[in-house]
């Protein structure tokens, strides 16, 4: 039988990771998912990267998903008349929207909505929080600061405002441009940076208009205030680690992290876990034993994926990069305390037929011999209830929609296949069972559990559960007509 990886692997492309045989290189070490980071290069070359990643898919037969990562609209000072000066504590610092070079007492910050939501006693941070200063006093063109943590300030370094709730769109022009042109195109998920409110990500989807599922990255405190009502408007989430471990103190980001885990898994949508995983291996081929932990950590937690930034897509080691995530996984999945921890952390709660079905298909996994719960999904929603329960056995996720098997590619425990379309279960029960003993999950001695719903193909109409045996002869033999 196959050997299977619960816990998904993204891995973003860039100029170390731009060719086929770095691509393919990269899936065959086992990313499930490839992520294309609209901050960097241009349309041309996303739209050769994902042409590259679509050849692949045909050419192994295995579907593999595509996300597009929104840049959100970037907040940075101007320009200095020097590059740049050094801030010492207690310094005072002045930011303005005079477009005059800075120096070391003023440089412009040409964002008047900066000003217009600032008050005395925020915070600003420069440069990945490596500057921090307090606002003293401030009007609708300028704020006057203490410098709390000195540091360079150099030429249109970032800038991070903590404490306020920005009116800002989470959507800038060019973001429009690039969620357009992603959607053409035909990525599986779209992540928007920058989310503020749960209007951020209904203004996104009413402009993706069901052409991709949209990921919500979690970078901002105002988004952790907010996140019941991000989650339920959102198909998935990111807990992007290193925008909030700026914004936040850093001690704060681990218990964030596992509390969004945790409420992602509750509501059946999946979650990733991202930045600087592995960061070391940006220029050594062997990661930290901190890295290694942080990775193992996020997979104990539940995540349905972990990611590399910088590692896959600008670094010298990208597959091994991906090899490390890959092995670390399955040391965590072959723990036998991994188990205790996933059932300890189970959402008990039923609201529904097709919540009751899935618990059902995974107390029958556990507590009798079969191979593989085989779910089918009209829009991924089943899929991602039965990868809520975690069960022990694999899921192979089946719908004769190419968009979703994509899209659920992304989901814990998942091995999606496209299927022709099918009008009766009795088919269904045919397909599942063939499906796991083509790709390796079950031989004709095992049983596996059906789910699907009548009336079929319909989404949401889960209702049908079935042990069906593997023997194609045994499973007509016991078929009522």
């Amino acid at each position: 039988m196959r050997r299977h990886r619960n816990v998904k692997i993204v891995a973003t492309l860039g100029p170390a990771s731009s060719s086929k045989e770095m691509i393919r290189a990269l899936f065959d070490a086992g990313a499930d998912v490839f992520r294309l980071n609209m901050s960097h290069g241009s349309h041309d070359d996303h739209r050769a990267r994902h042409a590259t990643i679509r050849e692949i898919e045909a050419e192994t037969g295995r579907p593999i998903a595509i996300l597009a990562d929104l840049q959100g609209p970037k907040l940075r000072v101007g320009p200095f008349a020097n590059g740049g000066h050094e801030l010492k504590a207690d310094d005072r610092f002045r930011f303005d929207l005079d477009a005059t070079p800075g120096d070391s007492g003023r440089v412009q910050l040409p964002h008047p909505e900066i000003f217009a939501a600032l008050e005395p006693g925020a915070q600003l941070l420069v440069n990945d929080g490596k500057v921090a200063l307090r606002v003293d006093s401030c009007g609708k063109d300028f704020a006057e600061c203490t410098v709390t943590a000195g540091g360079v300030i150099s030429d249109r370094k970032g800038v991070n405002v903590p404490d306020v709730v920005l009116p800002l769109a989470a959507l800038s022009d060019k973001d429009r441009e690039d969620l357009e042109f992603a959607c053409e195109l035909g990525v599986d998920w779209l992540a928007l940076s920058f989310v503020q409110r749960a209007a951020d990500v209904e203004e996104a989807k009413a402009l993706v208009k069901d052409r991709a599922a949209v990921m919500t990255k979690v970078e901002k405190p105002a988004a952790v205030t907010a996140f019941e009502e991000i989650l339920k408007a959102s198909d998935g989430i990111m807990v992007a680690r290193g925008d909030l471990g700026v914004e936040l103190p850093v001690h704060s980001v681990p218990p964030i992290q596992k509390r969004l885990v945790r409420r992602c898994r509750a509501a059946a949508k999946p979650v990733i876990v991202a930045t600087q995983m592995l960061e070391s291996m940006i220029e050594s081929p062997l990661p930290t034993r901190a890295e290694v932990s942080d990775v193992a950590n996020a997979i104990y937690e539940g995540a349905d994926a972990v990611m590399l930034s910088a590692e896959s897509a600008a670094g010298d080691y990208p597959v091994e990069a991906v090899t490390t995530m890959d092995n670390v996984a399955r040391s965590v999945e072959a723990d036998p305390n991994y188990r205790n921890i996933i059932e300890a952390s189970r959402h008990a709660k039923l609201h529904s037929v097709a919540d009751a079905i899935v618990t059902a298909a995974r107390e029958v996994a556990e507590t009798t011999e079969v191979a593989a719960i085989c779910a089918f999904s009209q829009s991924g929603t089943t899929v991602n209830l039965v990868a809520r329960e975690r069960p022990r056995v694999p899921i192979v996720a089946l719908s004769p929609i190419e968009s979703v098997v994509r899209r659920m590619c992304l989901t814990w425990g998942t091995h999606c296949i496209i299927t022709p379309t099918l009008h009766r279960f009795k088919d269904a029960v045919a397909n599942g069972t063939r499906a796991a003993r083509d790709h390796g999950f079950a031989d004709e001695t095992r049983q596996v559990v059906i789910l699907a719903g009548v009336p079929f193909n319909v989404a949401g109409s889960t209702n049908i559960l079935r042990i069906a045996p593997c023997d194609e002869r045994l499973l007509f033999a016991s078929d009522p007509e």
